[in-house]
């Protein structure tokens, strides 16, 4: 008998062929039969009217902390993500030595917007090297698949401690580093991740270690990839970072390189398709370059308590780098740093996440109940009314509410047509969902059902066999996850049944339910109907399960 049959399903196979109606079997945590009349089961369940494909693979994801104290990695298995790929950007917390857990943690606090009170409180620092942290989370078990690079920057920090973020490593470093993703490599990583993304700034407003290296080590660690004849490098790139120069990463290490971030921004529409047709190129000459893109509108909820679409400004970096609150808020209220911050956003608004955009800068949440009527309104309308300057009515307001006003901006990813460009291209990697990241500003774990929902079934950008099989097959052959992806027997079964219909994202809701009472943004699914791990259920259409034991597996072997 088997433990599941999924009957008379519209099957999705994550290949992009023509869906077909068949039952599915499923024992021991595998694909067992396809086909029709296969017999008992402990549970059956009608899938009449229902679509069945491989469950998600989210590639980029920042979940390495949060695991540690929640395994399930919520909010993504109940949005039909079935693994994750953790360790984005090099934003990784191991290698970790005991010393420098305090820097690593307020790293991620300014650089992914991480809650400080909800990492000191939570992680459990069982672990100190990258072998010893895939360990760790094998013996408290995950809800998803778990797959983890060894990070760029946790890596530097390991070997340079506090030097990681102000110079060059020397040949002795470098050679240390070596050893350790060849080690990370052997053990099962993934692959590495780096950074070289100006926006990407570590506590007390340095560089991201990641930032400053240099080509030397850049071209040691792709040699060590090459050595390991398999893995995967990515790489954020920053806007003095060439295509040409990545091409030479892939071309040394032999293996894929995955290029964030593909989105469309309106203060250079056509840089994005300029990259992508470099990747291309790159691609056309043998060397496998792939750019990540999101089917998302890039918005962002943010405070002044934490500011970060405007911290890559270099005239915030006082506000960055005061000493306390009362400190920051004297910075806040300083009136000739207000004036250089509004030269500052004026004459360089280049490509960041707030470039000037008062009328788009909207009060999401009042932080007193008397400003209620303020909600939903632009700060750029709200301050010619008062008669300020945009930039002290934004400030004003915040310090009037103790910083808890909650601001809205969107920055990228808007326009239809050009964003639909970037879908159509089938290299693409659709990803970016940043789970377990920003998660008092964003929630878009929910980016499968987005793409399944806005783009194929409302818009007809996509056909729907090829967005199952960009969300799918294609992310586990660049991964080189055999055993996933796809649905065949053999397979692991990992499963999203869905409607159709009406699949997509709610809207988001604040919770208060992190670690030390952090606050986070989540969406819930739409038309998801079940999501199975290695057989074992996640989700059913009322929302997340928690099963007796975790089915995830910590993933360490790639195909090279």
């Amino acid at each position: 008998m088997h433990d599941l049959v999924i009957k008379q399903a519209t099957i999705y196979d994550g290949l992009g062929g023509l869906p077909y109606m068949a039952d599915i079997a499923v024992a021991d945590g595998k694909i067992t039969a396809i086909g029709t009349d296969l017999g008992l089961a402990v549970e059956m369940i009608d899938a009449s009217g229902l679509a069945l494909m491989p469950g998600i693979i989210d590639s980029h994801t920042h979940y390495d902390a949060q695991v540690t104290w929640d395994p399930l990695c919520d909010p993504s298995p109940a949005l039909g993500v079935t693994t994750v790929v953790m360790g984005n950007c090099g934003f990784t917390i191991a290698p970790c030595k005991p010393a420098d857990r305090e820097i690593m943690m307020r790293h991620l606090t300014r650089v992914e917007g991480m809650s400080i009170e909800a990492l000191e409180e939570g992680i459990q620092w069982n672990f100190e090297t990258f072998p010893e942290y895939l360990t760790a989370l094998e013996e408290r078990g995950v809800g998803p698949n778990v797959a983890v690079y060894i990070g760029h920057s946790a890596l530097r920090t390991f070997v340079m401690g506090e030097d990681a973020t102000n110079r060059e490593a020397s040949d002795a470093e470098i050679a240390w580093m070596r050893e350790l993703v060849a080690e990370a490599m052997k053990v099962g990583a993934v692959g590495f991740s780096s950074s070289t993304h100006e926006q990407h700034i570590g506590w007390g407003g340095v560089p991201m270690p990641s930032r400053v290296a240099d080509d030397r080590e850049f071209n040691a660690i792709a040699d060590t990839i090459h050595d390991a004849g398999k893995g995967t490098m990515m790489v954020v790139k920053g806007s003095g970072t060439s295509i040409d120069w990545i091409e030479q990463l892939a071309e040394r290490s032999g293996r894929s390189v995955l290029v964030s971030a593909m989105r469309h921004h309106p203060a250079a529409p056509n840089k994005v398709f300029e990259d992508l047709g470099a990747l291309r190129n790159a691609r056309e000459r043998g060397h496998r370059l792939y750019g990540q893109c999101s089917p998302m509108p890039m918005a962002m909820d943010f405070s002044l308590e934490n500011p970060y679409p405007f911290e890559a400004y270099d005239c915030w970096k006082p506000a960055i780098q005061a000493d306390g609150r009362g400190a920051y808020i004297a910075v806040l209220r300083d009136p000739e740093w207000r004036q250089s911050m509004k030269q500052d956003i004026e004459q360089n608004p280049g490509m960041r996440i707030f470039r000037g955009n008062w009328d788009t800068l909207t009060v999401a949440e009042a932080g007193t109940e008397a400003n209620r009527d303020l909600e939903d309104l632009s700060v750029g309308e709200l301050a010619r009314k008062a008669g300020k300057h945009p930039f002290d009515y934004f400030v004003d307001l915040a310090l009037s509410e103790d910083l808890k006003t909650t601001y809205a901006t969107e920055f990228s990813n808007f326009d239809v047509p050009s964003v639909s460009r970037i879908l159509r291209d089938p290299d693409n990697q659709i990803s970016l969902g940043d789970a377990g990241a920003h998660l008092s500003f964003l929630c878009e774990a929910g980016f499968g059902l987005h793409l399944l929902g806005h783009w194929v079934r409302d818009l007809a950008v996509l056909e729907l066999p090829e967005a199952v099989r960009r969300l799918t097959g294609q992310q586990a052959n660049l991964f080189g996850m055999r055993d996933r992806g796809t649905l065949a027997v053999g397979k692991a079964a990992d499963l999203l049944l869905f409607d159709p219909s009406n699949v997509g994202i709610g809207p988001k809701v604040r919770l208060f339910d992190l670690p030390g009472g952090a606050t986070r943004l989540r969406t819930d699914a739409k038309g998801v109907r079940g999501v199975w791990v290695n057989g074992k259920r996640m989700a059913d259409e009322s929302g997340p399960l928690v099963p007796e034991e975790m089915p995830g597996e910590v993933l360490r072997k790639f195909a090279a």
